[in-house]
């Protein structure tokens, strides 16, 4: 099945807004409905396709058949750009300006070499697309003339080695079936993003995916022993041992390049057994500086649960925390800041592990306020897309973005970040509801996830443009990453080539240049074009 067009996932877990909520944002933010009905799938019209016929020709010999090469309109719809709300709004108003050439389907590693041999023989630029998940412009590339590499038929669990515990997975593969494949040998992944139902192991090793239990299994870049790389070039195998001391580590340049260095057509990864049991419960904080103190206790002392999260004191406020049950105020214990945990594995362990967690978490300030929350924000955790779709049928705003930092620096960060969107979005008329958790903890640091909502304004995208320039912006300047786990694409490369400074950047170009001598690897992705 395909995902929603003009919005996330499945349209049949779609739902609106309560009319409470709605009503909230009307009196808070002075949100209005635009009344205009937006245009049906069948309603727009593509550019017209003009690669020449004997590249569409050789694109058809490199995968088998024409019956895998896609020039339809909504083939081409449906592979144009990802799912940012900057994304969703232009094509909710009908604007399918910079859609593929085509949408190309091989089914191994050969044929994606084939496809790019002929690409470079016709001056055609190559997109490679997983999930369609991206939310930061990672599949708009900067020309017109491309074709979208879609991965889905390369979805298979190609080895599984129990004694090693790892699992050899095709770039393709969603994670709910690589999840369902693994779970038949008694084996996890452990990798539950946001973006979970939809996306693909490609995708989550193009752009180093940080899951939602990555306190207990760490982040998916942590979990990949091997790759291979399809360029232009040829093959880049890496990865012989889980841990090498023959230079630098070649996987590093493969993980979170985004398309822009090759293809990947194989994920190795490290797999775990399956838990005997999952335990989710909350707590609640007087503050998030308060609740924050104690997540970096348990980071850096431990215990470490599986999941550990902090809203702060508006997104508890609103509910945002659980999305699924937006607009039902605070949880039972008043207010303050809501603190998810949850523990996977052995029994005994699992319940060790959260006991001598409740100890930390007391004497921080904690309150335990059960496992209800814990276990409705599990049940929702996937939500939060469905949930932005609504909020857009209705005219509201609603974008998130997210960086890191060290613990000393996460005060300020917070403050910075919450400033220049309040501030940038209030003077464009149009005051917007700011709300944070902490997503991702480490021993020295963690990772704040910023939530804005306001009135979409005369021209939406124009409107959010100021706003996340100014929102990264401050991510540099309070010393932060641009991004944690979303990526660069093309919205946060400008602010990345800063972060890395021209000395990293002149490197990675040199890589570049050795990998896709011609540019063709999604084009002004990561590094701008030359």
């Amino acid at each position: 099945m395909d995902m929603l067009w003009n919005g996330w996932g499945d349209p049949a877990k779609a739902a609106p807004l309560p009319d409470t909520v709605t009503g909230l944002l009307c009196d808070l933010l002075g949100v209005k409905p635009s009344g205009t009905p937006a245009p049906g799938l069948t309603d727009l019209r593509p550019p017209a396709v003009t690669a020449r016929p004997a590249a569409l020709k050789a694109l058809a010999e490199a995968v088998g058949g024409e019956e895998h090469v896609r020039t339809d309109d909504e083939s081409r719809i449906r592979h144009t750009r990802g799912k940012s709300t900057p994304d969703l709004l232009r094509i909710r108003a009908g604007d399918v300006a910079d859609t593929p050439q085509a949408v190309v389907l091989p089914a191994g590693h050969d044929e994606v070499l084939a496809v790019l041999r002929a690409c470079a023989a016709h001056g055609l630029a190559v997109v490679p697309f997983g999930g369609g998940t991206s939310v930061v412009g990672g599949l708009a590339p900067h020309r017109s003339m491309f074709v979208a590499l879609d991965l889905r038929r390369m979805n298979g669990l190609l080895d599984l080695d129990p004694v090693s515990r790892t699992a050899v997975l095709q770039p393709g593969l969603r994670a709910p079936e690589a999840e369902r494949r693994l779970n038949e040998h008694g084996y996890t992944l452990g990798h539950f993003p946001q973006s979970f139902e939809w996306a693909t192991i490609g995708g989550f090793a193009a752009a180093r995916s940080s899951g939602q239990a990555s306190a207990g299994y760490g982040r998916f870049d942590e979990m990949v022993l091997a790759l291979t790389l399809a360029t232009p070039e040829g093959t880049l195998d890496t990865g012989r041992a889980p841990r090498s001391a023959a230079g630098p580590d070649l996987r590093q340049l493969i993980l979170g390049s985004e398309g822009a260095f090759g293809v990947i057509t194989s994920v190795t990864v490290r797999i775990r057994p399956l838990p005997e049991t999952r335990v989710y419960e909350g707590w609640r904080f007087g503050s998030f500086q308060e609740g924050a103190a104690a997540l970096r206790r348990l980071a850096q002392d431990g215990p470490r649960p599986t999941v550990l999260r902090l809203s702060d004191e508006t997104e508890t406020l609103i509910g945002l925390a659980q999305p699924d049950a937006i607009g039902t105020g605070p949880e039972q214990g008043g207010a303050g800041c809501l603190a998810i945990t949850g523990y996977e594995g052995t029994a005994e362990d699992t319940a060790h592990r959260r006991a001598r967690a409740a100890d930390v978490l007391t004497a921080c300030g904690g309150t335990l306020i059960g496992a209800e929350p814990g276990e409705r924000w599990a049940h929702g955790r996937y939500s939060a897309p469905y949930l932005r779709d609504a909020l857009l049928d209705v005219g509201a705003f609603a974008e998130t973005l997210e960086t890191a930092a060290f613990w000393s620096r996460i005060p300020e960060l917070y403050k910075r970040v919450r400033t220049a969107l309040t501030d940038t979005l209030t003077q464009a008329g149009t005051p917007p509801l700011v709300m944070c958790h902490i997503s991702h903890v480490y021993e020295n640091g963690a990772s704040l996830y910023f939530t804005v909502v306001s009135a979409q304004g005369e021209d939406p995208v124009a409107h959010w443009t100021p706003a996340k320039h100014a929102a990264n912006e401050a991510v540099l300047a309070a010393g932060g990453t641009i991004s944690h786990h979303h990526g660069v694409g093309t919205d946060h490369r400008d602010w990345y080539v800063r972060e890395a400074g021209p000395l990293g950047v002149s490197a990675l170009r040199a890589v570049k240049r050795r990998l896709d001598p011609d540019g063709l690897l999604n084009p002004g992705v990561l590094l701008p074009t030359d």
